[in-house]
This record gives structure tokens, C-alpha cells and sequence, in this order.
């Protein structure tokens, strides 16, 4: 039997739980089901069906569409009956009694998602299709953008596999946030396989990993693409062979049964190894928020607001503007941003209607940054047009309707907010405060609440995260006192991009100024300004806020620009708006563009255009023009493209739409972004915007004067390679240092290689006050030599450096001797390296360093040598054992090989290879060499002086 038919049947037999009984009208698979959910073209499907048939395994049910059953191998033991019948309705040999009896009565659980026959259709049936593929499933990525669902998905392909009896039913999902580990593979790598007793300092017994936990099971790998390429390897390694070993341990000593489920926000074949996507056969990719028809957003409030009608026991109404803003509120967190809305909405109206049987949410419940979504959906007028057709003019959901949903829920509040809601206004109310007062405060804590817990879940720290991509943290920092001080001081709201968008502003005009740039004002400019005193006042603030902060003059003329800045921040503020196309080739490239500017400014006068290579001029141009017409505001519109050949379509679109457009090529996202924030400023027009286009460079990063006593004071610790023994120093000493000293102080690690290049650089950046490390740099600072450095009191040894005191040693107070030196580097060692044993592998490294040391010619005992090569031989180790091994180009590993010592160091590395069983790169055999190089040259210093 062909392995298709035995998908097909494997299949069907599958399917057979999906019914409660034969008496229901579509009892049976169809071919076309058959074809569609297992991918074979519709006449094979047809073949083997009836093949199926003649083997009397399947029966064919007669009716259009033909469908087809079937018997289960092995029937389980029989239960109460589920469904009664007559014999007669059905054919005699499906009212088996075996049939009935079995456990079937089992619910599609996919049907519970909104959007399971429409825009989720195609995800459900992939979905079960890995879930049904026989003998095991098949692993699978989700993928779609920020709150689209994909947790909740996973959740719901769990508990189908649960109810068709594909998992076991006392098994629990398990969830990996490969977040966490980002950048440790070695935690990452523990955690996945669990370790063995001694795997590394502190591993006092054995631990089981989550590949353990999710045996027979599954196993959901969120943000996935955080994964560095090493845990990428460890996964797909496991899914090839299903065998693994614990840290520690050598081969692969024990085996698992895990589905693998991954989920990310980014594409797969950019953010994922090609040799991982290729072993993940079914990618499942979930709509966001917008692409969703009008009908199911409608029904995702519904449910969503049934929710917190359950939680609070009331009726909640909405009239249909609500519902509308709601909708049009979301921008880039698509169903978590829905949600997070919601229930910042319903808590408003609970605290505002608390009295009252039926909470009755209207338009003046709503916040002023939701209630902006009114407008945004105005812009959008077929989403407009599509929503009026189905809302009734107010909707009202009682608690406990069956709105069915899954029981784990990523946006779930691990709280009662309307608990914390009619505990706090009692309180308030017994302290004499009035209603307004009290509605007052606690609007102020919901949304504290609320918005802690969604930056928790990636919105607004999202966000932020990615406007520092373009901006210095500093400015971010800066913006934000900003924004306190202008909404206390004006009195008034401003839109919810004012932070991205004032921050954006202050990184361009500092970048101006630093490149020598001269802005002037025009009268137009000025006499805007002129009938907005307050916020010309407050600009002139900020200016000198900025001024000082950033330690540069800033023109007065300045004052004019961030007062129209303000004015156009005003919440509501819809003049002046240039409406702006983003046009570029590939499946996404536009898309991901304009969803960066629109998570950080929130603005809805910008659309994207993708075009695939394959895409026709035709196509395209009538594409862009379509866009250009959705996004004009009675402005003109900026198209902003990637190749200079789409120019070619401005005079044809505005021939043909009466619009004035404006096109800019070789379009970043940093241009968008500034195109963006300009085209939103009040008073702007098409032909300035452009031509403040055409000069732009990008935004600038935050340069700030430094001399000794502004420039933030550091350490320098030297090691090889500025990675083992110096990221150590750098622990021990944080470690030791106050939080106050935390502020003042950091430290630097620096590769002796990069000495003589990168010293300059540091020294421009930081005000160093010591150095330590494997080498003197010769820099006015004092010098403490690594096996010094260890052995002292670290604590003490920074407070004498903090007030510039030179430490000093006594002569004879540091006289090692071979018992000291290796204490030092033993006790160095298990404070500072994670996986390996120092009590284990001390004494070969210690035999191998003293080999080394000997055969590279030193006339007397070099214990701080000796002491520096092992500490660096212990670094080495751990990378190799973590796959993390120090690189470099082939033309050094060329000249390492014609290094006269290179062999003799290679036959006692390679003694230390057999002994370890591992293999140590050419790389690292470099740095080894660079540590003898380094301390040969101080001894010939020394020796000449």
C-alpha cells in the first residue's frame, strides 16, 4: 500500500471523532476535504478512496457529495450511549453498536475561532492536518504579527490533538519563551535538555529539561527567531533524530516523542537558519487584525466584551460608535491591542456607571487616544462602509451568553481589575472625596495597570524598543520629561505618538546642528505661531531643555518648529495632513516598512504598496494609484519608492487622479518615518516636505561634548581577546560595586589585538581611572596586573581608585609562589565560569599551561603568566563546549601557521585535545599564541630598561 493511501485512510479514521453520531446530515469525509487538507490532487484522492473502498476498509456513503467512513481498527471499550437512532435512517452496517458506544461525541474545538470558515479557514485546516498527519504530526511554524493570536492558536491545536485522542489527555502544553535566552545558549541549551550532577559549578544534582516535561506531548517554542543560531541547531538536531544528551554528558543518551509548534513575528527564511525553516513542513500564517472582514471584528468585540460582562456579572451595552472606534483604534497590536482597549474601555464605563444594573458605554466613556480611532476609520471608508451595513445601533451582552473561547489566553489579566476598581473608589469615597475626584484617580490607575501589563506582552515596550533603533535612548529618555512637563503645563491631551514623534524631531534638528546645518524661518511659519502664545512659550522651554541636556546651542529659530510641533500633537488635530505611498519590490518590503512607522506614530495617512518581482507596470501603477487615492486628504501625496524607475508613474497618476503627488526614490525606513512625522505637522506643504527630503541623511546619533570630568569614568580590562577572562574581571567588579558606583563606573573589556586601535576610541568615550588585565597599556591611569588583581581585595582596591588614590603594593605583600598561584586561579575560576569543573579539569590545564610556558623559553618561573594562560585555556574550553569559539580571518590563521612557536604550541594543544576530547580551533590556538607574544615583548621591554 502506497504511503498516500495510508495518509488518506489514517485520515479518515481521524475525522470519524469530529461526529456525535451517524444521524448528522454530513456523516463522512468527502474526497474534496481529502484532497484539500492533505494536499494530493483531487483524482488521486478519488483513487485511493475507492481502493479503500474495495478493501472493504472504508464504506461509501451515497449522496452528493459522495462521502466516505470508517471503522476503527480497534474499538475501545464501550461507554454509556451518547446518541439514540433508528436503525433504519442509516445503512445497517454503520449501527454497529460498537460504533455508537465508542467515546466520539467530540467537538471540533477550531470552531470556537472567529474566523474559522473565513479569514482563519485556511490555518485551521493546515493546523489539523498537522495535528492528524500520521504516525506523529507534523512540527509547524505560526506566523503573523504582534497580538494576531498565535499563542491562542497553539492553545487551540493542543486541545484538538487532546480531543482526538492524538495526545494524551492528562498531558499539558508546554510553553518556551525563546526570548529568555536570546543570548545564552549555554542557559538555553540546559534548559531545553536539562544537565547532569557536576555539568557545572553549582549543577549538585540531575535536572530534567522541557524536551522531558513535553514527551508524548507538545511543545510551543514562542518568538522563535530569538533563537540564536545554536539553540537552532540543538532543536532541529532533535527533530531529525528525536535523541538528545544533557549538559554534560556525551552522546545522545536518551529520546523524546515532542511536537514541535513554533511562533514568530518576523519572515522565517530572514530570521531562521534555511536548514531549521527546512525542516518545518507547514508554516501557518495568521491575518492580522486588518485583513479580517468587518463581520468578525464585530464578533471579536463581542466576545471580548462578553469577557468582562462575565468577570463584573452585568450587562454591558455599546452603541455602535463605540464598536466602530474600538475597531478603528487598533493600528499594530491587532487582537491584543483590541482587547487591551477593551478592557481599558469597560473598566472606564464600570468605574463611570458602578450604580447602575447595565453599564452603557458611550462615546463619552471612551479615552482620548482611543477615541481617535473614529477619525482613523473614517480614512478607511470602505471598512467604514462594510462596518455600517451590519451594526444594529446598540448592542447589549448579557454575562454568561455562550460565547465560547479557549481557556488559556495570552491578554488574560492575572487579576480583577473591577475588584481593584470598587475597592478603591469605597475608600476614596469614605476619605470625603467627591465622584469627579475619585473617577479622576482611578482612571489614572487603570490605565497603570493595564498598560504594565500589555508592556509586559510587547506593545509599548515593542515600540519603544524599535524607535531606538533610530534614536538614541538619551533623546527617548529626554522626550518622555518632556511630555510630563507639556501636558501639565498646557493643560490639555496630545495624541499618543507624541513621544516617537517629538523624539524623531529632536534627533533630526541635533543632527542638523552637529553637521553644521543653518534652518531659517519663514514668515508663513511665524504668523501660524503667532495665535498659539502658550505652546510658543512652552517651546521656547524645551529648547533650553534640550540645550542643556545635550550640551549645544540651539538656534531661537528652533522655537518656531517645535511650537507647529506641538500644535500639530494636539490631540484631534487632522489639518495640514500629506497623505504618503510607500512603493517597493518584494512580497513585504513596503509592509514592513510602513508597520514600523505606524507601531511608533500611529498615523493613518500612509499605505503600502508590495510588489513581487513578477508583478506587471500595469499591475503596479494602477496599484499605487489606487493607494494614492485612499491616502489623499486634500494635501497631495509623497510616493516614496525604491528604485528610480516607479518615478516614472508620478506625472501618469496625477494626470489621471488630479492629485498632486511628489516622488522620492531609494526609499530606508528612516525616510519613511521622516516623511511620516513631517507630513503630520500642521501648516506643512508638498513642495517644502519634499525638498526637506531631499537633504535628508538620516537621524543622527547624540554627540555630547566629554572631557575627563563630564565623561563617565571606566576600567579597562585586556585580555586575548577581549571576550573570556576580561567579560570575568568585568563581573567580578560590578559585583563589588555600590549602585551609586554602578552610575559612575563601568567597565571595558579589550582584546590585546585591538589595543593600539580601539585605545584611542575608548579613551574619547570614557575618562579611564585604572587598567588591569594581561598587559599594561600605558595609559595615566594606574596599571594592576591580572594575578594581582585577583588576589586582592576588589572592594577595597575600587574605593582607593574612586578618590584617586594610586593603589599601591607593598613590596613583598604579593610573593606567589606555585601553591598561591593556582588557589588564585582555581578560586578564579569557579567564581567565574558557569560550564565546566575547575576541580575536574584544573590539573590538565595547569600541566598544559606550565608546558607551554616552559617550552616557550622564560628563564624563571612566570607565575602571572602561568596564571593568565589558564584563566584564558578555561575560557577557551567553556566556548568550545557551547559552540561559541572565538574567530578570526583567514589571513591571521595564515599567519599564526608561519609563526615560529606555532608548532611547538600545537603538539601541547593537541595533548590537551586527546585528554579533553575535543577539538580546539585555529582561532583560539591564535589568542593563545597572542597571551606568550604579549608577555614576551614585556620582558624584552623590561630588559632594555
Amino acid at each position: 500500500m502506497s504511503k498516500r493511501i495510508d495518509r488518506i485512510y489514517q485520515y479518515v479514521l481521524q475525522q470519524m471523532a469530529r461526529f456525535s453520531g451517524p444521524e448528522e446530515g454530513n456523516f463522512g469525509i468527502t474526497t474534496q476535504e481529502v484532497a484539500e487538507v492533505l494536499a494530493i490532487q483531487r483524482t488521486n484522492a478519488s483513487k485511493d478512496l475507492n481502493e479503500l473502498v474495495r478493501q472493504n476498509r472504508l464504506k461509501k456513503i451515497d449522496g452528493r457529495p459522495v462521502r466516505y467512513a470508517a471503522y476503527p481498527a480497534i474499538q475501545p471499550p464501550a461507554k454509556k450511549h451518547v446518541v439514540s437512532y433508528k436503525e433504519e435512517q442509516i445503512p445497517r452496517e454503520l449501527a454497529q453498536p460498537q460504533f455508537v458506544s465508542a467515546p466520539i461525541a467530540v467537538q471540533d474545538i477550531f470552531t470556537r475561532i472567529v474566523g474559522a470558515n473565513n479569514s482563519m479557514k485556511n490555518a485551521v485546516e493546515q493546523a489539523k492536518a498537522a495535528i492528524l498527519y500520521p504516525p506523529k504530526g507534523l512540527n509547524c511554524l505560526i506566523t503573523g504579527p504582534t497580538g494576531s493570536g498565535k499563542t491562542y492558536f497553539a492553545h487551540v491545536m493542543f486541545q484538538f490533538a487532546k480531543s482526538n485522542h492524538v495526545i494524551d489527555e492528562e498531558k499539558e502544553l508546554i510553553v518556551f519563551n525563546c526570548a529568555d535566552y536570546a543570548n545564552n545558549p549555554e542557559l538555553l541549551m540546559s534548559h531545553l535538555f536539562g544537565y547532569v550532577k557536576g555539568a557545572f559549578t553549582g549543577a549538585e544534582q540531575e535536572k530534567i529539561g522541557i524536551i522531558d516535561q513535553a514527551n508524548g506531548g507538545m511543545l510551543f517554542l514562542d518568538e522563535i527567531h530569538r533563537l540564536p543560531p545554536e539553540g537552532q541547531e540543538m532543536i532541529f538536531y532533535f527533530m531529525d533524530h528525536g535523541t538528545y544528551s544533557r549538559l554534560g554528558e556525551t552522546g545522545k543518551n536518551h529520546q523524546a516523542d515532542v511536537r514541535i509548534v513554533g511562533a514568530t513575528t518576523e519572515d522565517p527564511n530572514s530570521s531562521l537558519l534555511d536548514t531549521f525553516v527546512r525542516r518545518i513542513p507547514i508554516n501557518i500564517q495568521l491575518p492580522s487584525f486588518e485583513q479580517r472582514p468587518a463581520s468578525e471584528k464585530v464578533d471579536l468585540v463581542k466576545i471580548m466584551v462578553a469577557q468582562e460582562a462575565n468577570r463584573i456579572q452585568r450587562k454591558i451595552s455599546l452603541t455602535e460608535d463605540v464598536i466602530k472606534v474600538l475597531i478603528g483604534s487598533v493600528s499594530y497590536g491587532n487582537i491584543g491591542q483590541l482587547k487591551s482597549n477593551i478592557q481599558l474601555v469597560c473598566a472606564r464605563g464600570f468605574l463611570n456607571h458602578m450604580q447602575h444594573e447595565e453599564i452603557a458605554i458611550t462615546m463619552t466613556d471612551l479615552p482620548e487616544g482611543i477615541r481617535s480611532g473614529l477619525s482613523s476609520l473614517a480614512n478607511r471608508r470602505e471598512n467604514l462602509a462594510e462596518l455600517s451595513k451590519i451594526l444594529e445601533p446598540k448592542i447589549v451582552i448579557s454575562p454568561n451568553e455562550s460565547l465560547v473561547e479557549i481557556r488559556t489566553d495570552s491578554y488574560e489579566l492575572p487579576y480583577n481589575l473591577y475588584d481593584i476598581i470598587g475597592d478603591k473608589a469605597a475608600l476614596l469615597k469614605a476619605d470625603g472625596l467627591d465622584q469627579e475626584a475619585i473617577n479622576h484617580f482611578i482612571s489614572t490607575d487603570i490605565n497603570i495597570h493595564l498598560k504594565s501589563f500589555y508592556k509586559d506582552h510587547g506593545f509599548s515596550f515593542n515600540a519603544e524598543n524599535k524607535l531606538s533603533e533610530f534614536v538614541d535612548q538619551k533623546i527617548i529618555d529626554a522626550t518622555n520629561r518632556i511630555y510630563e512637563d507639556v501636558r501639565r503645563e498646557l493643560g490639555y491631551e496630545f495624541q499618543q505618538n507624541f513621544v516617537y514623534a517629538m523624539s524623531l524631531h529632536i534627533s533630526s534638528f541635533l543632527k542638523k546642528i552637529n553637521d553644521g546645518e543653518e534652518r531659517h524661518t519663514n514668515d508663513n511659519i511665524r504668523q501660524m505661531v503667532a495665535g498659539f502664545p502658550e505652546e510658543f512659550a512652552m517651546a521656547k522651554k524645551i529648547r533650553r531643555f534640550i540645550g542643556k541636556t545635550f550640551q549645544v546651542i540651539i538656534p531661537e529659530s528652533e522655537d518656531y518648529y517645535l511650537a507647529v510641533l506641538l500644535i500639530s500633537l494636539r490631540a484631534h488635530q487632522t489639518e495640514g495632513k500629506i497623505g504618503v505611498v510607500v512603493a517597493a519590490h518584494g512580497h513585504s518590503t513596503a509592509s514592513s516598512m510602513v508597520q514600523v512607522v505606524q507601531q511608533l506614530l500611529e498615523v493613518d495617512q500612509v499605505a503600502a504598496v508590495d510588489m513581487p518581482l513578477d508583478m506587471s507596470p500595469k499591475v503596479a501603477l494602477e496599484k499605487i494609484k489606487n493607494a494614492v487615492v485612499q491616502v489623499n486628504d486634500k494635501s497631495g501625496v509623497m510616493l516614496l519608492v525604491d528604485m528610480g524607475s516607479l518615478a516614472t508613474f508620478n506625472e501618469e497618476i496625477i494626470r489621471e487622479t488630479g492629485i498632486e503627488v511628489r516622488t522620492v526614490d531609494m526609499v530606508t525606513t528612516a525616510v519613511v518615518l521622516e516623511t511620516v512625522r513631517k507630513a503630520s505637522v500642521l501648516g506643512t506643504d508638498l513642495e517644502s516636505l519634499y525638498e526637506s527630503l531631499e537633504k535628508f541623511q538620516g537621524y543622527g546619533r547624540v554627540l555630547v561634548e566629554r572631557d575627563n570630568h563630564r565623561a563617565k569614568q571606566a576600567i579597562l580590562a585586556i585580555c586575548a581577546s577581549g571576550e573570556g577572562t576580561a567579560q570575568r574581571i568585568k563581573e567580578i567588579i560590578q559585583r563589588s560595586l555600590s549602585k551609586k558606583q554602578e552610575q559612575e563606573l563601568t567597565v571595558v573589556p579589550l582584546s590585546v589585538v585591538n589595543l593600539k586601535s580601539e585605545l584611542p576610541k575608548i579613551q574619547e568615550t570614557y575618562h579611564l581611572i585604572a587598567a588591569t588585565g594581561i598587559v599594561d597599556p600605558k595609559i595615566s591611569a594606574p596599571f594592576i596586573p591580572l594575578d594581582r588583581f585577583i588576589d586582592q581585595d576588589v572592594g577595597a582596591l575600587l574605593d582607593r581608585i574612586l578618590v584617586d588614590k594610586e593603589p599601591t603594593f607593598i613590596e613583598g605583600d604579593f610573593q606567589l609562589n606555585e601553591e598561591k598561584a593556582t588557589e588564585t586561579a582555581i578560586r578564579f575560576m569557579e567564581e567565574s565560569f558557569t560550564y565546566i569543573n575547575p576541580q575536574k579539569l584544573f590539573q590538565p590545564i595547569w600541566n598544559f599551561v606550565v608546558e607551554t610556558v616552559k617550552d616557550a623559553g622564560f628563564s624563571q618561573q612566570e607565575y602571572g603568566l602561568e596564571i593568565n594562560l589558564a584563566l584564558h585555556t578555561a575560557g577557551m574550553i567553556e566556548r568550545i563546549l557551547v559552540r561559541q569559539p572565538l574567530t578570526v580571518d583567514q589571513a591571521t590563521i595564515e599567519k599564526l601557521l608561519q609563526d615560529s612557536f606555532y608548532q611547538r604550541l600545537h603538539l601541547h594543544v593537541q595533548s590537551l585535545e586527546r585528554f579533553l576530547r575535543l577539538e580546539v580551533p585555529e582561532a583560539e590556538e591564535y589568542f593563545l599564541m597572542e597571551i606568550i607574544h604579549t608577555h614576551q615583548e614585556k620582558q624584552l621591554l623590561l630588559e632594555q630598561e
